[in-house]
């Protein structure tokens, strides 16, 4: 199966973030508290959205930042993704 998204939504594989420390003390629940980040999986072809031309700025593979509660959590064959507009996308990571 394969996701598709539409107008300016963009599919998202969240980025599993570092929970230890340099000396490997693991620190649970600190990904809470670090920004959202993901890898661009698929992205909608933009085109007209609340009546202003949207273009797509992102890219599949790239990695990004985005608002940390946006977007809608979708399973696919037990991978988890995240669809959420190319506005919640607050930069590209390089």
């Amino acid at each position: 199966m394969k996701l598709v998204p539409l107008d300016d939504k963009v599919v998202l594989k969240k980025l599993q973030m570092e929970e230890t420390t340099k000396s490997g003390i693991v620190l649970p629940g600190q990904d809470k508290e670090k920004p959202a980040q993901g890898e661009v999986i698929a992205v909608g072809p933009g085109g007209v959205v609340d009546g202003k031309e949207v273009k797509m700025q992102v890219k599949p593979g790239d990695k990004v930042v985005y608002s940390k509660y946006s977007g809608t959590e979708v399973e696919i064959e037990e991978e988890k993704y995240l669809i959420v507009k190319q506005s919640d996308i607050l930069a590209v990571i390089e």
